[in-house]
């Protein structure tokens, strides 16, 4: 048991005093204390037990009695003890002021901790105990600098002072400076290794601040080993296993915060903490208070933030969004920068975005975006939030971004998607189909509305097949099926039968009656009415219709299904059943705008003016004034009214012409991209003659229509081609009724196909006009008009066939066909008994018929005419025809004599040649076997030298010839020379070459020289070297070489070289003829032996 003694004055007794049995009244003590003038040491000893057992009241008593002016004055000479006692002081009162709440009392409270230090500082301004105090103090009111201008100075005196150390560790830690923190807390432990725990725990935070969460680990867990109640080393543990973000480690975590508010219910941080774990399970009472307790126990301000932040987030889950708005305000008020606490700013843009304070919202989400530039839950908010304030490019980009940062986020694609259904369906059905495709594979269920939107905008493009599956996807399993099922037709024909009330519930009472359970979600209401609608698109009306009445069965309140309804009852002109399905929606809403134009509509349809004109003026006051369609209503029923035929005057034509252009006008400017209020203001226009402002007005509706699959409008391009009509532009007109005709009816539409006839029939084209009559007629054969009109246009082909001052029998036959089936037309209609319900005039068909017969009477003669005519012509163009075949009889047969006389001067020319050639082999053969050897080489020789001399005037720098070239040309000599002879020797042969050589004009003038007789011979025969006059005798000669070389039986290689002999002689011309004053004749013939 520790106690301490306290001596008696003037004696040798003590007072014992027991530490653990300190009286409950300081003031008793205080006496002793005061009575035996005891040491100051013992009043710091007694003042911090009292502290330690939590009197912290006596704790202050005893100390302020301690530093009071008369104990100052009486221990004067005492001056460790008594700054130690105003220290203790100031110490005492920082505290308080640390963990005061109240922004006043915490001043007062730094404000008596300043005076202590102060008055410690009196009696020794060099104390460093004074110096650290003063250095907490200040880094508990935040003066960062000015403490560790405090802890410096005890640092610089003495470098191993521990509580100026961890003093300037802190303020470094403060400072973000994390390693120079790290390295105190080292020289702390060095200078004393043993020290408290806590000193460990600074360490831990530094390295965890470092990331070094191994090593920070260690720290707090030895700082728990020191000292297992540690609560702050409990509370970072925890953290730290708390964001391995495990299930173990998260469990971990939340036993060492339970046990770290076990040991010490007031930090703030495990409160936070708790709270967080609370809110995610759901608890939110418990967050309210945890929370509300880590308000009141702490005023740093990032931990309040985050006290703030719980309690806001509690509030924001339970729907109250003003609560939390508040409360995310307060933590963002706690926070000096975004980044370092930034999960507010993004609750409190949510909470404002849902109270549609769309622009603190957005700046607010601006402020977390620039922390996170690619988060893109911030990025699909800001999106929103830009669509709601109209940027609509702006939140295109950043849903983009968003998608493309993660192109996992099926949301990013759903919300992208919804953003650009209005201005681009391909762009925006893609990225329905990509958020499909990602849902499917991440395994979770495709949304209803998802399917349902990649549907309608397959319905809008026309692609119904594709549309079908995408609402059948979305339905799922259910009671439509069965209907819709080929094994349910007795019911369909059933129910078909009840068609005409559109009303027979029976068919689904049936179904119940067999055991089947009628079940229709509310969710797949609307799906199964754009199911419904796009069978009646595609004319399946008795299955739209059993659709139709399931969602009345199962809500009878669902008003757009009876307007469908009346709608088919309407399409089979069944006007009556159409009105009381649209009276059946009015009794579910009075104030329909929908069903009250409606139900105009068909009033105006049934005659019924008056009650149409009311019924668009009560749709108009429904929505006072701002339903567009019930405006353009009455602007339409003006405009009917204006071409009423009964009763038409001008003046009361142009009144109610006016009036549909106001309303037209007003429609405009309410949403000027009304495309229907725009063509009615151009219908307008027409009507009063201003074609060109009407034509312009028209062709911008025209592509502002053609631009979106959402809008068709084919009256605009049938206004666009009665203006071109009225214009006189026929061709135009006729295009653009065909485009129509083609693009929107698939070119069964019997109105526009009789349009088209009118434009044909004025543009004097009477059998196309006739054509589009009749396709007309085929589709609508009741129509009698069409057939008048058919008969009509038969009538002016005819009359302007016979006007033609020229024409040809099938032309008149033609007429005289058109005539009579237009009698038979005109016939027909006479006989008809329901004739004037027609608007047709029984005398004025009669008149048709007789006209038509006058005109078949006149027309037969003229065919009587036109044929005898047609046989005359036929009988001249026959016999024009025999003459030009009798003259290309004759022109071929002079073709085929020329050609056989051509053929036959061939053969006799062939068979010369033939002749002459073998006249040629006898000679070369009589020639070899006569003549001796010796003889021809002296001819041969003579024949070189005649050579040699020739060539060498000849040719100049040419090149020697080779040996085996050189004895060719002699043996070549030779025969030529025999040659010669022979010719010598048969003069007979001699007509023959001369005639030979006649048709190639190779012959010379005759000599009566024997020599130039042989010699012309060789160039009838084709073997004279073309060369000047003075070179002819050696030329002749060469050819005869070659001519009788290549007539000879030797081989061919031999002729081929001899023929190369003959072109080197050629080259080598010059040559011989730059020598020729070298040597005569005979030399040079011998020279060419020689060589």
């Amino acid at each position: 048991m520790a106690c301490v003694y306290i001596p008696v004055q003037n004696s040798e007794e003590e007072v014992r005093v027991a530490l653990d049995q300190l009286p409950r009244d300081a003031s008793d003590i205080l006496d002793i204390l005061k009575a035996e003038q005891a040491p100051l040491d013992l009043w710091l000893i007694i003042a911090r037990e009292y502290f330690k057992q939590g009197k912290v009241e006596q704790f202050r008593q005893i100390l302020e009695e301690g530093s009071s002016p008369e104990i100052d004055e009486y221990y004067a000479d005492v001056r460790y003890e008594r700054i130690a006692i105003l220290n203790a002081l100031g110490v005492y009162y920082t505290y308080l002021g640390k963990i005061e709440t109240k922004q006043r009392e915490k001043e007062e409270h730094f404000i008596l901790a300043t005076q202590y230090y102060n008055k410690a500082s009196r009696i020794d301004m060099h104390e460093p105990s004074t110096w650290v105090g003063k250095g907490q103090l200040l880094l508990a009111k935040g003066e960062v600098e000015q403490a560790s201008s405090a802890f410096k100075i005890v640092l610089e005196a003495d470098r191993d002072n521990v509580p100026a150390l961890l003093g300037q560790a802190c303020v470094e830690f403060n400072r973000g400076r994390y390693s120079d923190s790290l390295e105190l807390y080292k020289r702390t432990l060095q200078v004393h290794p043993s020290c408290p725990g806590a000193i460990r725990l600074g360490i831990g935070l530094c390295r965890y601040k470092l990331g070094h969460l191994g090593k920070a680990r260690q720290a707090f867990q030895r700082a728990l080993q020191l000292d297992p109640e540690n609560v702050e080393a409990l509370v970072a543990l925890a953290v730290m296993d708390l964001q391995a973000n495990e299930a173990a480690g998260i469990r971990k975590g939340m036993e060492k915060m339970q046990r770290a508010f076990e040991i010490y219910p007031y930090c703030a941080m495990a409160l936070n903490y708790l709270a967080n774990h609370f809110f995610f399970t759901g608890q939110h009472f418990l967050v309210e208070q945890l929370t509300e307790t880590a308000l009141a126990v702490t005023n740093h301000g990032p931990t309040k933030s985050h006290s703030y932040y719980n309690l806001a987030r509690s509030y924001h889950s339970k729907g109250d969004y003003e609560k939390a708005g508040l409360y995310y305000m307060a933590s963002v008020k706690e926070i000096n920068k975004p980044h370092e606490f930034i999960f507010p700013y993004y609750g409190l843009g949510q909470v404002q975005l849902k109270l549609g304070d769309f622009r603190s919202a957005l700046t607010n989400f601006e402020k977390v975006l620039e922390i996170y530039p690619d988060n893109c839950e911030t990025l699909k908010a800001l999106g929103h939030i830009y669509v709601q304030l109209g940027q609509i490019e702006k939140a295109q980009e950043l849903l983009r971004k968003a998608a493309k940062i993660d192109p996992r986020d099926a949301q990013a694609f759903i919300d992208l998607g919804e953003l650009l259904i209005a201005s681009d369906t391909g762009a925006a059905l893609d990225a329905f189909k990509t958020a499909r495709t990602l849902l499917k594979k991440a395994g979770e269920e495709v949304p209803i509305e998802v399917l349902n939107k990649i549907g309608v905008i397959h319905f809008e493009k026309g692609e119904f097949e594709s549309a079908h599956q995408s609402f059948k996807d979305a339905l799922g399993d259910g009671i439509w099926l069965t209907l819709l099922d080929s094994k349910t037709k007795p019911y369909v024909i059933d129910a078909s039968a009840s068609m005409l009330q559109f009303k027979d519930m029976q068919l689904f009472h049936r179904f119940e009656n067999d055991g089947n359970h009628v079940e229709l979600p509310w969710n797949k209401v609307t799906v199964l009415f754009n199911l419904a609608r796009l069978l009646e698109q595609i004319h399946d009306t008795v299955a739209a219709s059993v659709l139709y009445r399931l969602i009345l069965f199962k809500y009878q309140d669902y008003v757009d299904a009876y307007l469908r309804l009346a709608a088919i009852a309407k399409g089979r002109n069944n006007l009556q059943l159409s009105i009381e399905l649209v009276n059946e929606a009015l009794k579910v809403n009075g104030k329909y705008p929908n069903a009250l134009s409606m139900l105009g509509d068909l009033e105006l349809k049934n005659d019924d003016w008056v009650k149409a004109k009311e019924t668009f003026r009560a749709a108009s006051d429904a929505t006072d004034g701002k339903d567009s369609y019930a405006t353009l209503s009455l602007g339409n029923w003006n405009y009917f009214a204006a071409l009423r035929n009964e009763k038409r005057a001008p003046k009361l034509e142009a009144t109610h012409l006016e009036k549909a252009k106001e309303l037209y006008t007003r429609v405009i400017v309410q949403h000027t991209s009304n495309l229907y209020a725009a063509n009615g203001a151009g219908v307008v226009l027409a009507e009063k003659g201003q074609f060109d402002v009407s034509k312009d007005l028209f062709t911008q509706v025209q592509e502002a229509a053609s631009g979106s699959v959402f809008v068709q409008m084919p009256d605009v391009w049938i206004n666009l081609a009665h203006v071109y009509f009225a214009q006189g532009n026929f061709a135009l007109a006729m295009k653009m009724y065909q485009n129509c005709l083609r693009k929107f009816y698939y070119n069964t539409d019997a109105q526009i196909l009789l349009y088209l006839a009118r434009t044909h029939y004025e543009a004097e084209q009477w059998q196309d006009c006739k054509k589009s009559l009749l396709r007309a007629i085929h589709l609508a054969p009741s129509n009698y008009t069409l057939r008048f009109d058919a008969g009509v246009a038969m009538q002016k082909f005819s009359a302007s066939t016979l006007q033609k001052t020229r024409r040809t029998a099938d032309e008149v036959r033609s007429t005289v066909a058109e005539l009579e089936n237009a009698v038979r037309v005109f016939s027909h209609l006479s006989a008809a008994s329901n004739l004037h319900l027609h608007g047709f005039d029984e005398k004025k068909i009669n008149t048709h018929v007789e006209y038509c017969k006058h005109l078949l009477d006149a027309a037969k003669i003229h065919r009587e005419a036109a044929e005898r005519e047609e046989q005359q012509n036929r009988q001249r163009q026959e016999a024009a025809r025999q003459a030009a075949l009798a003259e290309e009889a004759r022109r071929k047969a002079e073709e085929q004599k020329k050609y056989l006389l051509e053929k036959r001067k061939l053969e006799d020319e062939q068979k010369r040649l033939r002749q002459q050639e073998e006249h040629f082999q006898r000679v070369k053969e009589q020639w070899r076997s006569s003549t001796p050897a010796s003889k021809r080489r002296e001819r041969s020789e003579n024949d070189d030298d005649e050579v040699g001399h020739s060539e060498k005037r000849r040719r100049k720098g040419g090149k020697r010839r080779k040996k085996d070239k050189s004895s060719r040309s002699h043996y070549e000599t030779e025969y030529a020379e025999a040659d010669m002879m022979d010719y010598r020797e048969e003069p007979e042969d001699e007509d023959a070459s001369m005639n030979y050589g006649e048709p190639i004009g190779q012959m010379n003038d005759q000599d009566d020289d024997v020599e130039e007789n042989a010699n012309d011979r060789l160039a009838a025969a084709g073997l004279e070297d073309s060369d000047v006059d003075d070179e002819m005798a050696p030329s002749i000669t060469a050819a005869r070489r070659r001519r009788a070389l290549s007539e000879s039986d030797d081989d061919e290689p031999f002729e081929r070289q001899l023929r190369d002999n003959t072109d080197e002689l050629q080259d080598s011309d010059g040559e011989l003829r730059e020598n020729d004053h070298k040597s005569n004749g005979g030399a040079g013939g011998a020279a060419l032996d020689d060589d």
